[in-house]
């Protein structure tokens, strides 16, 4: 597989270094791309680097994934406005152990294979140096002038700059560079990929190796992921979209996939999945006659939830969407645990009742009184009369009495106004 031409019709190289796919079609190389270990997990944001690695072993070359356990502790200017927090060694630790599981589900880590997988932390070869011996061994070799003339640097110390940039964040790329040296002595990696703004960056490690060490090495970046409506991708309301199941639950992810826009569909299905051209293709033109099925958003959300979590969180992500959307049963809203039920109703109003308010409390006085789910008793009661509330999704009387056995999770009662209002009651000791 020529990989440059499968990441060039992917829609995933923004630059390129000449002579890169000549290389890799003459020979097996490693490639590497960096990880901000600043959690422990992933989130999607980092999946198109992921993806990279990913074609890369396909095509029959040796992914090097860096956690930049040392480069966390400086913090990288490219995009960002100001300095970010530094992290000590036992948080890059706990971090990396997290994201090679996540690692795990997309790259073969098979050490008796050739085009193994490995994981590298720069810290483990960055912590030896002296500051003497690295402004020595590393800084003679790269000019200010030659580090001024990065647009990350630029930015920062313009005149538009209220913050300026710490020497520091200055010497980043000198510490990422150092990276790519390592890793071109120690394990052959002649090309370094990632994000359109790691650039400035990427080309300093190369020109530090042709002064450094008489070698050549190559940069690839791949375009930074947009919103067809302009918005940041990977970002909802309530933050980053994470592959740990805690951060982000499965549902909230399955439904990010699901709601994107046909545009944002068509593009990401090429970069985030694992289907041939042919195969997206034949999928566009399906969806093209049928866009309100939206069988591309299905494919999407279904083959990279998959992926990233697992086939049973797949159909719990399904069966969860028809409680909110289809005709399900009580059984079924029994079965979500904590977590997925209240990232099913997210936004719902909410109430708050004790549970020594429910002994002997009949529906009309629960939904009128103790909340206010209905504005009086005589809405309440024309509406049950017209068969349009339900509880826990089975539809209720006038006669219902509300008790503890309507607890879901033991804290929640889900009562249903019509067929779209939702209305949540949590009830606490």
């Amino acid at each position: 597989m020529n990989f440059v031409e499968e990441l060039r019709w992917r829609g995933m190289i923004h630059d390129i270094m000449p002579g890169t796919e000549e290389l890799m079609m003459e020979e097996m190389i490693s490639a590497y791309v960096g990880i901000d270990p600043t959690a422990d997990s992933l989130h999607i944001g980092h999946l198109v680097s992921v993806m990279m690695l990913k074609h890369l072993q396909i095509a029959g070359h040796k992914p090097l994934a860096l956690v930049g356990g040392a480069t966390g502790m400086i913090g990288d200017p490219s995009g960002k406005s100001e300095e970010r927090n530094l992290l000590d060694e036992a948080e890059l630790r706990k971090n990396e152990a997290g994201i090679k599981k996540q690692l795990q589900k997309f790259l073969d880590f098979d050490a008796t294979k050739s085009n193994a997988a490995e994981l590298v932390n720069n810290y483990d070869w960055m912590r030896g140096f002296s500051f003497l011996s690295f402004i020595r061994d590393i800084g003679k070799h790269i000019t200010v002038n030659y580090m001024m003339s990065k647009d990350s640097v630029k930015k920062r110390i313009g005149e538009d700059s209220k913050v300026g940039m710490s020497f520091t964040e200055f010497t980043y790329q000198l510490v990422q560079g150092t990276d790519f040296l390592h890793l071109y002595t120690e394990k052959n990696c002649k090309l370094q990929m990632g994000g359109a703004d790691q650039w400035g960056n990427i080309t300093t490690g190369t020109e530090l190796i042709r002064r450094k060490a008489g070698g050549k090495a190559f940069a690839l970046t791949c375009p930074l992921i947009t919103k067809a409506d302009g918005g940041k991708f990977g970002k909802t309301e309530s933050g980053n979209v994470w592959l740990d199941p805690e951060r982000t639950t499965p549902y909230a992810f399955y439904q990010f996939w699901l709601n994107t826009s046909d545009a944002d569909a068509e593009k990401y299905i090429k970069i985030f999945t694992l289907f041939t051209q042919e195969e997206i293709a034949e999928l566009v033109a399906r969806h093209n006659e049928a866009p309100h099925m939206r069988e591309l958003q299905k494919v999407l959300a279904k083959d990279v939830t998959i992926r990233v979590h697992s086939e049973a969180d797949y159909e719990s992500a399904i069966e969860a969407s028809q409680i909110l959307f289809g005709n399900a049963t009580t059984e079924a809203l029994r079965k979500l645990d904590e977590r997925t039920f209240l990232s099913v109703f997210e936004g719902v109003p909410q109430f708050e009742l004790s549970k020594e308010a429910l002994e002997n409390l009949g529906i009309v006085d629960f939904l009128a009184e103790k909340t206010q789910i209905f504005p009086s008793k005589g809405e309440a009661r024309r509406m049950l009369k017209d068969n349009g509330v339900s509880v826990n999704k089975s539809k209720v009387k006038e006669d219902y009495v509300i008790s503890t056995s309507d607890l879901l999770n033991n804290t929640y009662i889900l009562v249903q106004k019509g067929k779209k209002n939702y209305f949540l009651v949590r009830v606490s000791e």
